[in-house]
């Protein structure tokens, strides 16, 4: 399954680039820059990768990321990840990026970007991408919108924006002023809701904010009428098992929902969110919940198309993507 599953062509949605920064790069960077990381080793780091909850996740996310510095440093990162995506199947891939978690540290906006789109027009012939900028949720509201006004110049880098960080306390529809100036803009809009928090979060998400895509959305099941909701509307949900797994969301991951909102008639779709801490790139996730899961053949090849049609690339690439797929999967017999 594996194998098939490496080479089944796919979108990666979910995917935050400051959470594909593995030990060594971060090591690597750090000396150079000459920041100093609370960790004397990549084994003591590596070790930390124990989490009860999202919160103990993103301290030593935001220490990491410390690492990162110049504009060489945020292409290499985007070159590691691009390169892993490609061996992985991945033929589109719409990347989250933090620019509070660097602006607060005096890197300036466009240096994160600059970074990223070199990596991405060195990688324009093997993998579609785009960029979504995602406000921190546990910062304020007019913080959100003093950082879109940053990314003004910048804007025809970035095909969205999203919300993230600390989701409990922190409800999307403090967000509004921030989405209303980028939807003015003409971008395309998603926020995480229902990773931990209520399903009203993900209603808020859908109704305050306009988010054409729910990022995890796990906490939808308990909400039957939200879930006729997603499955009317085709919203897509960028699931993240090794991710809910790790923070604990389904500390036993045969209890995850994938399986049970995949047959529901919900768009989900299945992503990494944060590889480097959370022991897998897109490819593990998938075969964990087929393998936990027992998803069939034909269940993965759904995933992986409902991957493609959720994505933000025009309809004449989505649909040569499809195809590509289906001659992938036409090609591949099916082994007992």
């Amino acid at each position: 399954m594996r194998d098939f599953i490496k080479g089944l062509p796919k979108a990666e949605l979910h995917l935050h680039i400051e959470g594909t920064l593995e030990p060594e790069l971060m090591f690597e960077l750090a000396h150079k820059n000459g920041v100093d990381l609370p960790f004397d080793s990549i084994a003591e780091l590596r070790a930390a990768y124990e989490f009860d909850d999202l919160q103990s996740f993103l301290g030593i996310y935001y220490q990491g990321a410390a690492a990162l510095i110049t504009e060489d440093d945020f292409a290499a990162l985007m070159r590691a990840y691009l390169a892993r995506a490609v061996a992985d199947g991945v033929v589109r891939a719409e990347v989250f990026f933090d620019p509070q978690t660097h602006m607060e540290r005096g890197i300036e906006i466009g240096t994160v970007i600059g970074g990223l789109r070199k990596a991405m027009d060195d990688f324009a012939d093997s993998i579609s991408t785009g960029l979504i900028l995602c406000f921190l949720r546990h910062l304020s509201p007019d913080d959100a919108v003093a950082t879109f006004e940053a990314a003004r110049p910048y804007l025809n880098d970035i095909i969205g924006v999203g919300l993230d960080s600390s989701e409990i306390g922190n409800p999307p529809e403090r967000f509004v002023a921030a989405f209303d100036l980028a939807r003015e803009a003409g971008l395309r809009l998603v926020a995480h809701a229902g990773e931990e928090a209520a399903p009203e979060y993900v209603w808020s998400a859908l109704d305050n904010l306009g988010a054409e895509r729910i990022d995890h959305g796990v906490q939808s099941e308990k909400d039957p009428e939200l879930v006729q909701h997603l499955v009317d509307k085709q919203v897509p949900l960028t699931m993240c098992p090794l991710s809910n797994q790790k923070l604990q969301v389904f500390p036993d991951i045969r209890d995850h929902n994938l399986r049970r909102l995949l047959e529901r008639g919900v768009k989900v779709t299945i992503n990494s969110d944060d590889p480097a801490y959370f022991g897998g790139y897109i490819v593990d996730n998938y075969v964990a919940v087929a393998e936990a899961l027992d998803l069939s053949r034909d269940q993965m090849v759904q995933v992986a198309e409902n991957s493609i049609e959720a994505s933000f690339v025009g309809e004449d690439r989505k649909v040569k993507m499809l195809d590509g797929l289906r001659a992938y999967v036409a090609g591949v017999p099916v082994r007992d």
